[in-house]
């Protein structure tokens, strides 16, 4: 807030006054006081955007998005990329071609595939490509977590 914009608020007697001296001295310390907090808020929309929100407000971020039980393994710009696509991935939960698409982007690789054997109801069988065989520990916990709880699973 300006100090001209503060001024109006005031009553007449001290917006006449407010040329010089303390009150003057005040109103200058209460536009100080306001800077960073307007500069803050004309860049809220900066908190949402998942590629420019800081690094520290990404757990919260994810958390509002129901990301966070999978975005705290993760780097920071896996984590952007999670925060991008949660509602993407939220529409597709529960599904095979849902796993496969959370995966991708956990891991930062494509070609995961799910099958679903026919002599074997409520099991599934997730394909992990080769370049991502070194990530086995994340993709583990990330199927556990997002698996349907009737579900097994085998990662193959």
């Amino acid at each position: 807030m300006r100090r001209t914009e503060i001024e109006r608020l005031l009553p007449a007697v001290y917006q006449r006054a407010a040329g010089g001296g303390a009150l003057a001295a005040l109103l200058d310390v209460m536009e100080g006081m306001h800077e960073p907090v307007e500069r803050r808020l004309a860049a809220v929309e900066d908190l949402v955007a998942p590629y420019r929100a800081p690094d520290a407000f990404l757990p919260y971020l994810l958390s509002w998005l129901a990301m966070d039980h999978l975005g705290r393994s993760l780097p920071p710009g896996r984590r952007r990329d999670l925060a991008a696509r949660a509602g993407e991935l939220a529409r597709a939960r529960g599904t095979a071609a849902g796993l496969c698409a959370l995966l991708g982007t956990v891991t930062g690789v494509g070609g995961f595939a799910v099958d679903e054997p026919a002599d074997r109801p409520f099991h599934i069988v997730v394909r992990v490509p080769e370049a991502a065989r070194d990530q086995l520990p994340l993709i583990r916990m990330a199927v556990a977590l997002e698996k349907p709880a009737a579900v097994t699973v085998d990662i193959a």
